[in-house]
């Protein structure tokens, strides 16, 4: 099978879906498939992957929010491409633009929309959630739901992460739902590279001794993560016991974040961490791993958290409390500083009992999701041949 990954929020620094795009790059070819990403660039050119996989780069507009990121310009290149590459299966890997060009391309490949983000959540609850219930604000966001219902009917798949996204959109009416967990890359995670050094040295960085509690921030620096939110709530934390904050990642809320955190001996910002082995060994050395975003529709690094051992402190709303939901993680009201104070204090003074770690791989979810592919590609056949 070739499949066309058509994913505009690919980028080499990019987050979540950075890693999901490179494992997939890994995993397509192990499992007989040809796979082709199609990304915004900085410029045309062709970034080959071993014999069988490769990233397709067109020439497009940095976004002005992160010049990171870029974004297609339009459809008529993407489109030629996909003609030229002929793929059996496509990928809208955005519900925006990228689900326009790719549900219109006059192919007849068969076609998902993978819903990477939740936009509802990230921009709706966020901006209203201390206003109104998720059910006024689904309501107030009916448009946007019309718009995803409309744009899903033009799918043969709409691809989520986790139970309760794939509720939310049988709830709105989107049909065709498949839900397929994502995992961790195999062999990189592990509470046994926990090491006593780097998390003391980590503890120093903050001003605290060994006894203090090591807390990590992982992920991108943009609004939607709630980034202050965790500062604030670890601020008012450290008034009642030695608790520290190491915020890894980058983006275009840093110079923003870094204002929030000016003055606090507690809180440091270390910047991305590109090691991936040199991250792991900081996620099994910490003590909690905390996160502000109620709009994960996954959460690969609370996932990457359980596998290293890592217990966590999120909100009580997406991927994220789902994961802590499954291994005894502590959960807070989404958007609420005070009670992420809280859900720390709880933390601080429980008894801590170690989960069993989160095994699930990205070989897992890659075999079932391409597996699907192929089911949804001999369904079709029939209907063409019928026509």
């Amino acid at each position: 099978m070739k499949i066309a990954d058509v994913s505009a929020f690919y980028a080499p620094h990019g987050g979540g879906v950075r890693v999901y795009v490179e494992e997939k790059l890994v995993w397509a070819p192990k499992l007989g498939h040809d796979l082709v990403v199609v990304a915004p660039g900085p410029e045309t050119r062709t970034e080959a992957r071993g014999p069988s996989a490769r990233i397709e780069w067109i020439e497009s507009p940095p976004l002005r929010v992160d010049r990171r990121y870029h974004f297609f310009r339009g459809a008529e290149a993407v489109q030629a491409l996909l003609d030229r590459e002929r793929p059996d299966f496509v990928e809208a890997s955005s519900p925006w633009r990228t689900a326009q060009i790719v549900r219109w391309w006059r192919g007849r490949a068969p076609r998902s929309l993978v819903m990477h983000a939740d936009p509802i959540a990230a921009y709706g609850y966020r901006w209203l959630g201390g206003l109104a219930t998720t059910a006024t604000i689904d309501r107030l966001f009916a448009l946007p739901w019309a718009y995803f219902r409309n744009t899903a009917e033009g799918f043969d798949r709409v691809v989520t992460a986790s139970e309760s996204f794939s509720a939310r959109l049988a709830a709105q009416g989107l049909r065709n739902i498949a839900t397929h967990a994502m995992g961790v890359q195999h062999g990189l995670f592990s509470p046994a590279l926990r090491d006593e050094a780097l998390r003391a040295e980590l503890l120093a960085s903050c001003g605290l001794p060994p006894e203090g509690v090591l807390l990590l921030g992982i992920g991108r620096l943009s609004p939607e993560k709630r980034w202050p939110l965790v500062i604030d709530a670890v601020r008012a934390a450290a008034q009642a016991a030695p608790v520290g904050l190491v915020l890894i990642g980058d983006g275009g809320e840093r110079e923003r974040i870094a204002r929030k955190a000016a003055g606090l001996a507690n809180v440091r910002l270390p910047g991305r961490v590109a090691d991936r082995k040199a991250l792991a060994r900081m996620m099994a050395s910490g003590d909690a791993l905390i996160h502000g975003c109620d709009a994960e529709t996954f959460s690969i690094i609370a996932a990457e958290a359980r596998a290293s051992g890592l217990p966590l402190i999120v909100p009580d709303r997406g991927g994220a409390a789902e994961h802590a939901q499954a291994s005894g993680g502590i959960t807070f009201r989404s958007g609420d500083a005070a009670d992420a104070a809280r859900a720390i204090g709880d933390f601080v003074r429980a008894d801590r009992i170690a989960a069993p770690a989160f095994g699930r791989t990205m070989e897992s979810h890659f075999r079932e999701l391409f597996a699907d592919y192929g089911k949804l590609i001999v369904s079709k056949r029939p209907r063409e041949a019928a026509a």
